[in-house]
């Protein structure tokens, strides 16, 4: 079986590299490898989201899938009153993660965790959620994760999406509009969609 990068465990052979990026004005620099996405740089689908998502009262958010890190990092440098909570399956990304808060001098709260979807946060809540679903693990396992954000995102948090029209973003506002109370689309570029689904 072709190995994704929501392996837990990758096995591809490590061949670290340095990336650069700049993201809300702060100028970043990534560790990445073989085995985690986006690995050539951030890609464009986290940059929007990054640039579209809004900070005004949260105090913790959540970067659900973190990958190597470009999200939760680019946020917790933006907005040093955050704490940032950073979950992926793939121990390699994590690890990446690990290193590249230390690189980029984030001093925020930041906790990164080894999980499969919500697993490692079962009982917390948060103000916000961040997510670049894993398309490739299927709509029904996409669709779940929406439904265990809600119930993690605190009286009033939001659930910040990013997905491409291509790869079912109308569909999966609609899955949202069945979960959420308030569902809008607030940025679309080049084919992506940015949705923020919000509890009451």
């Amino acid at each position: 079986m072709h190995e994704h990068y929501y392996s837990s465990k990758p096995t591809a052979k490590s061949e670290e590299r340095e990336i650069q990026a700049k993201l809300l004005d702060q100028s970043l620099v990534f560790y990445t490898d073989r085995g985690v996405f986006s690995k050539k740089g951030v890609d464009f689908g986290s940059r929007l989201l990054i640039e579209t998502v809004s900070i005004e009262h949260e105090r913790v958010i959540l970067d659900l899938g973190c990958g190597y890190g470009p999200i939760g990092i680019a946020m917790a440098k933006a907005y040093p009153q955050l704490s940032v909570v950073m979950l992926d399956i793939n121990e390699r990304a994590v690890e990446l993660a690990k290193k590249n808060v230390v690189r980029n001098q984030v001093s925020n709260r930041i906790e990164l965790l080894v999980s499969d979807g919500f697993f490692a946060v079962s009982e917390r809540r948060f103000d916000a959620i961040l997510f670049n679903p894993p398309i490739r693990i299927g709509k029904s396992a996409v669709y779940a994760l929406f439904a265990q954000s809600r119930e993690h995102l605190e009286s009033g948090g939001k659930l910040w999406v990013v997905i491409r029209k291509q790869q079912g973003a109308a569909s999966a506002k609609a899955e949202l509009e069945r979960i959420f109370d308030q569902v809008d689309v607030v940025e679309q570029k080049k084919g992506y969609w940015i949705i923020r689904a919000a509890v009451r």
